[in-house]
């Protein structure tokens, strides 16, 4: 069972972390809202972290707390279904919920 292995979808959620960071590195914002190639890489580690996040489902909670799961789980969704509505402004300016 694929799902049953939380320490696996953690990996997936660091590992996609990681490549974000690495994708971004050394860019502000106005870089990053410029450049298709770097967006579209990063929609699809948070899309990665989104499903490592469903599969660890309420266990989320309980192996790394304080975190929006909620949200983290929401992302995949909002990115396939709204993805004519994506404008990058703030990032902190979109809600998941």
């Amino acid at each position: 069972m694929p799902f049953s292995e939380d320490s696996l979808s953690l990996a997936d959620i660091r590992d996609a972390v990681a490549a974000i960071e690495q994708f971004t590195r050394d860019m502000d914002f106005d870089a990053f809202r410029e450049d298709p190639k770097t967006i579209a890489a990063v929609e699809r580690k948070l899309q990665v972290i989104s499903e490592a996040a469903v599969r660890l489902g309420e266990r989320a909670e309980a192996l790394c707390p304080g975190l929006p799961w909620r949200n983290i789980r929401g992302i995949g969704n909002w990115l396939r279904h709204q993805y004519d509505r994506r404008r990058y402004r703030n990032p902190m300016e979109y809600g998941y919920d």
